[in-house]
């Protein structure tokens, strides 16, 4: 037990502090296990990005204890949880600066799963390197190219620093850490920093601290659990071509008292100025789900829910 003094560590802080410094094999590349051990153990979730990313945190404020399967693509996570691979995966949906990740749209349609959870996240950039660096010494940094354009003021003040765009945050921190480069650095978390055993050079680099992302708890439709405090619905349509039909659907959210907080547009792949609204709607009641789709089917060509949850609260 820690003493009173001593601060209390959260489930995250636990995960790496326990795994500081281990070498990635191929077997912890994907660490989970069989079907069987799992069922009996902790749940398994696909990320994109590697250990120390954004989604692993916010993976493991979904689920304490969960088992982090790093994929390099967004499909990869997909496929993982289409073919069983995985329980669920946590996937970032939209970024309170950066504004939504089209690609996990257009993942969440093309599959069949269900939103099951939501939460969010403040992201805190920092400046990182190997230890015994000096700021003075770094020349490149690299990171995730949405990090390095949330990080501009930082990087303008220090022209002598070339940025170079990665696949991703924590990547960037393994990258440098492996090649033991002095003259090299990372933009990402602290808690890459941490895992990786990388020194933070400069911390809240970002130009704005109202930095939050929305990340999605996504699993397999027949798996997934709606829980009867969910309060919030996402889902996809798209409409007749014909006059009024797109004002007639939202009209119908209206008319149920379902308070619209978002929506966008996506083109449908293959059929040129056609397009896809995704819709995020405050709901009263689960009940409220199946007489929503049901009140828009007559005017539109397609709709699909693509989860009932409870909304996240807001971060302070």
């Amino acid at each position: 037990m820690p003493s009173e003094s001593s601060p209390v560590e959260s489930p995250i802080e636990l995960w790496y502090r326990a795994r500081k410094h281990t070498k990635l094999d191929n077997a912890q590349a994907h660490p989970y296990p069989s079907h069987q051990e799992a069922s009996d153990r902790h749940m398994r979730i696909a990320i994109q990005g590697e250990p120390g990313s954004f989604s692993h945190e916010a993976a493991m404020k979904l689920v304490e204890d969960a088992v982090i399967a790093p994929c390099t693509l967004s499909a990869e996570v997909f496929a993982s949880l289409s073919e069983g691979s995985v329980e669920a995966a946590v996937i970032p949906i939209e970024n309170s600066l950066a504004g939504s990740v089209s690609e996990h749209f257009d993942l969440l349609l093309k599959h069949d799963v269900l939103v099951e959870r939501e939460t969010l996240l403040r992201i805190r950039h920092n400046l990182i390197a190997i230890s015994g660096t000096h700021i003075g010494e770094i020349d490149r940094v690299f990171s995730h190219p949405v990090a390095l354009a949330q990080c501009k003021r930082f990087l303008a003040e220090h022209p002598r620093m070339e940025s170079y765009a990665f696949y991703d945050t924590a990547g960037s921190v393994k990258q440098l850490v492996e090649l033991r480069d002095r003259h090299a650095a990372a933009i990402a978390s602290k808690a890459a920093a941490a895992f990786y055993g990388a020194q933070i050079l400069q911390a809240d680099i970002e130009d704005n601290p109202e930095n939050y992302t929305r990340f999605f708890l996504v699993r397999r439709t027949a798996d997934a659990t709606l829980y009867p405090e969910s309060n919030k619905i996402s889902l996809c349509f798209s409409v007749e071509n014909r006059p009024g039909s797109l004002v007639a659907a939202l009209t119908e959210f209206a008319a149920l008292g379902a308070n619209m907080t978002k929506i966008e547009s996506r083109p449908v792949h293959g059929k040129p100025w056609e397009y896809i609204f995704y819709v995020d709607c405050q709901i009263s009641s689960v009940n409220d789900v199946e007489r929503i789709m049901a009140a828009l089917a007559p005017h539109c060509a397609m709709v699909k829910k693509l989860g009932c949850y409870q909304e996240a609260p807001e971060l302070s």
